[in-house]
């Protein structure tokens, strides 16, 4: 330190500084040695030296971090390593919400101290600090390319990563006018580029651009002797892109960067004051008020690549003017109503505040358009013909059960490709299978697959009559084929509502057809020999299963069920992959894999577009089954004579685990016996699903996984955030809420820290545990019932998240967790049942709230002593054994207790936005959860 401090450097980087002293026994993160010796550290410092500083590398949660600048006494700065992913998220999610959340998770620090806030480093950009989802969302649309990923980060320069010149002044801007003091990286000034195909981080490290001489003017040495090369990429080419050429551009990027310091140092503010979250109804303005003294500045950002509006409520400045920074232009005076600004496209501005949305969207129409085409109808699917078609297949969609984006709004539908469906190498030219591309005003764009037929005449008034859902234009041919024996008039529909194009569909699976289209290849597959084992090989009747959600499923027979995902995605289908893995594994309480339908984009990866698996004979599903069975136990109780008095229900006593280990009193067992023994059996088969699953594999998605502390961060910080956004939106829509949960409501936003520090259990201690692939979206409607045993099904996972998350491995417990709140779902839905009499409401709701609770006993029963059972056999063969249940009681509840708790906010998350009558079952979810038991 004092080697470089006498030759006069201005401060130190302290590299890696929570792993400075290592002790035997600890992850050496944090040890009171390194803080105790960096104390002393800056005494030395500020004893021998004047205007120096130590600036610490900790790549840790906020909180964490906090603990390097000690109470003014250790570190001067300290890099504020999650803003920084989180600044790249808000720009390409196009939502304020990732920068609110995480600074407001930042704590205060010394007044002596400042965070170092930074976009581009000589490292990756790093997403250690970042939930799995967000790491994973962050690698899908900043490092398609798979060569720019780099351990648990991208190493790209800011230029590449933001492509345009807006968004990169955009991202300069936030970072200049956010608390901390802004860390520029060389090169980042004048928007160079990289070079990703140089070993580990030396992409970023390239030498300087000065001028457009030999070697950019970074040396005069043969250009074989360079430490690294110079960039030569055409884009970001260091005969265009360098300091010399925009030194000579007042309009270039440096002349920019250097008005924008300049303009910084003049506002004291920025560096120093505090900073207040304004909560615009449009969250793509991210809008905050920085204050120090005196002096108050308006910050406005406006993170979508669309021109945006917002209203801001600025009441306590009336009477002020804001006076934008860079032009000194004065605006409207504030006023005690709505301050109304329209942004442009990744637009911000700085205000000084001296003295002196989109309209909701009509609803779809449900009537088919009309359109026109000539000479064949399969002009609609060529190049010129999509002009029209495109409009008709975007508003089909969007009024559809499957479709996603409901509460998106559209911008533009495309056809990315037309496949005509192929039997034993010939084209059945009657039906296509189209790739229909939505994209929306916001976040990232949506494939859907629409298989089309053409049918006219008595069919096609057939279709318009009794299946009008289906057509998706009417159309008229103009100058039709004279030889074509084809009405002029006709619609075009949604083939799989038919019987010929599902047995066609089969025909080509059996048959390994191939169908080609112009952007890739359709091949249908039969997959392991379920379908010869079947006996599937005869003509079995088709028919379109009538409850429809996400997918589309056809029965043939009772043989065979075909799965079609009406919204795909690149990747593996976790559906195809544990069915297989389950098939191959020979489980029995699943329905094996016979097949699939998967599309090769030309250079892309593979996209799962239907599933054939054996069908299973069932009553129903379990949601059903379970309901009737509460609609049985309702008329016991209420033959029970005790019951009607009114006495106490039995409910068992103690945490979850000992509620599984409490024998049920007689009364239970009279009133509920059958149902106790069906869900201990339900137990058993989740614990059986989890053990096949959790196998040792040669196959890496499979297997175990540790569970590790960064895991515990990521869960934390997902329910966390999931936990701030949904409350932020019960805040704005209180007042609209139903009488019957507004006041409940209120009650638990009152409640937030208390919920988010029962979440925050979760990082209290290590788990000795590991994680494997789970079911992903468990819960009663996803068993089918024979009778006598379950069915586990559709492994497909959320889903509303992307294929690559749900392949996510992760404690088990979560599903588990997912099934007891789809008890206490049941129980609360059987009471709203129109049937039962108002006056028994009050008699059966004690009943109902024992009946979820030895339920959920005895499911988890029989699952925790399967698990046992395994986990003690497995334990005593070999020794590094890891269980992926906890041995310890008090380790599962806190497990199912923080899984739960993220389900109910989901819950809540999703009521609010679909049925908000329901709000009251995961709202009195939550406050169990975190409500100490008596």
């Amino acid at each position: 330190v004092d080697f470089w401090m006498n030759l006069g450097v201005d401060g130190l980087r302290l590299d890696a500084v929570p792993y400075l002293f290592e002790r035997e026994g600890t992850n050496c993160e944090n040890l009171p040695e390194t803080f105790a010796f960096l104390s002393e550290l800056r005494a030395h410092v500020d004893e021998k030296y004047e205007n120096r500083m130590l600036l610490a590398e900790a790549n840790q949660w906020p909180e964490d971090a906090a603990r390097y600048f000690g109470d003014g006494d250790e570190c001067h700065m300290n890099f504020h390593f999650p803003l920084m992913p989180r600044m790249f998220m808000a720009v390409e999610l196009e939502d304020s919400f990732p920068i609110v959340n995480i600074l407001k998770q930042t704590p205060v620090v010394h007044e002596t101290c400042q965070w170092a806030t930074f976009l581009r480093n000589h490292d990756e950009l790093t997403l250690e600090m970042v939930t799995d989802e967000d790491r994973d969302y962050m690698y899908r649309v900043y490092a398609q390319e798979h060569t720019a990923r780099i351990n648990l980060g991208i190493r790209r320069r800011l230029a590449p990563l933001m492509k345009t010149r807006r968004r990169i002044e955009l991202m300069n801007g936030l970072l200049f006018s956010l608390p901390g003091t802004p860390v520029l990286y060389y090169g980042d000034e004048i928007g160079m580029g990289d070079n990703i195909y140089l070993g580990d981080r030396d992409g970023v490290r390239t030498p300087m651009q000065w001028s457009a001489d030999r070697n950019a003017g970074f040396s005069r040495a043969n250009p074989q002797k360079l430490y690294l090369p110079i960039i030569i990429d055409p884009e970001y080419h260091y005969e265009a892109i360098n300091v010399e050429a925009q030194q000579q551009n007042p309009a270039s990027l440096l002349w920019w960067m250097k008005r924008l310091m300049t303009l910084r140092k003049q506002h004291k503010v920025l560096g120093r004051g505090t900073i207040e979250f304004l909560h615009p109804d449009n969250s793509k303005v991210l809008a905050f008020i920085r204050a120090h003294g005196d002096e108050r500045l308006l910050i406005v950002a406006n993170l979508s690549r669309y021109a945006q509006y917002v209203e801001l409520d600025l009441a306590r400045f009336e009477g002020m003017v804001p006076v934008e920074l860079f032009g000194r232009s004065r605006f409207p005076e504030v006023t005690s109503r709505g301050y109304s600004l329209s942004l442009g496209p990744h637009d911000f501005f700085w205000f000084a505040l001296e003295p002196a949305t989109p309209a909701a969207s009509a609803g779809e129409s449900q009537a088919a358009p009309a359109i026109s085409t000539k000479g064949s109808w399969r002009a609609l699917l060529s190049p010129d013909g999509r002009r029209a078609l495109e409009p008709a297949l975007g508003k089909f969609i969007a009024a559809r059960r499957w479709f996603r984006g409901k509460a998106r709004t559209r911008r533009a539908t495309t056809l990315a490709d037309v496949v005509p469906i192929v039997r034993n190498e010939q084209a059945v030219a009657e039906h296509y299978l189209l790739l229909v591309r939505i994209e929306y005003t916001d976040g990232s764009p949506e494939t859907y697959v629409v298989p089309v037929g053409f049918a006219t005449g008595e069919h096609a008034r057939a279709l318009a009559t009794r299946t009008r859902h289906a057509v998706i234009a009417d159309v008229t041919v103009r100058d039709p084929d004279p030889e074509s024996a084809a009405s002029p008039e006709g619609v075009l529909y949604d083939a799989l509502t038919t019987p010929e194009f599902a047995a066609l569909i089969l025909a080509a699976i059996r048959a390994r057809g191939v169908a080609t289209g112009a952007a890739g290849e359709l091949h249908a597959l039969p997959l392991g020999t379920t379908l010869e084992a079947l006996g599937a090989e005869g003509e079995l009747t088709a028919r379109i299963a009538e409850s429809e959600q996400s997918n589309t499923t056809i029965i043939y027979g009772d043989k065979l069920l075909l799965k079609i995902f009406r919204q795909v995605e690149e990747g593996i289908n976790p559906e195809i992959e544990i069915g297989r893995f389950l098939t191959d594994q020979q489980f029995p309480a699943t329905a094996r894999l016979a097949g699939a339908i998967e599309y090769q984009g030309r250079g892309r990866e593979t996209t799962t577009v239907a599933m054939l698996q054996e069908f299973v004979q069932s009553q129903s599903d379990a949601w059903k089954t379970t309901l009737e069975s509460l609609n049985r136990f309702f008329e016991r109780v209420l033959a029970d004579e005790e019951s009607v008095k009114g006495s106490a229900p039995p409910m068992p006593a103690g945490t979850l685990v000992d509620a599984s280990r409490a024998t049920p009193p007689p009364v239970v067992n009279q009133l509920m016996g059958t149902d106790l023994v069906r869900m201990r059996l339900l137990g058993e088969r989740t614990a059986q699903l989890h053990l096949t699953l959790g196998k040792e594999s040669k196959d890496p998605a499979f297997g175990q996984q540790p569970f590790t502390t960064l895991h515990q961060q990521s869960l934390f910080q997902s329910a966390h955030g999931m936990l701030s956004r949904t409350f932020t939106v019960i805040r704005k829509r209180e007042r609209a809420l139903p009488e019957n949960v507004r006041e409940h409501a209120a009650a638990l936003l009152a409640r937030e820290a208390e919920i988010n520090a029962k979440l925050q259990q979760i990082l209290s201690r290590k788990f000795n545990v590991t994680r494997i692939r789970s079911h992903g979206d468990f819960h009663l409607g996803q068993v089918l019932s024979t009778g006598d045993d379950f069915i586990l099904i559709d492994f497909e996972g959320e889903p509303a998240r992307p294929l690559s998350e749900r392949r996510y491995k992760r404690c088990p417990l979560r599903d588990v967790s997912g099934m007891l709140r789809s008890f206490d779902y049941a129980g609360a839905s059987a009471l709203r049942d129109s049937r039962i009499r108002p006056e028994d409401v009050a008699v059966l709701k004690p009943w109902t709230d024992a009946w979820v609770a030895w339920v959920s006993a005895s499911y988890l029963a029989g699952y925790l002593e399967t698990i046992a059972r395994a986990q003690a056999t497995a334990e005593a063969r070999t020794d590094d054994w890891a269980p992926f249940v906890p041995a310890s009681d008090a380790d599962t509840v806190l497990l199912l207790d923080f899984y739960m708790l993220e389900k109910c906010i989901y819950e809540v998350g999703y009521e609010l936005n679909n049925r908000p009558d329901w709000l009251d079952i995961p709202l009195r979810g939550l406050e169990q959860l975190i409500t100490p038991k008596a």
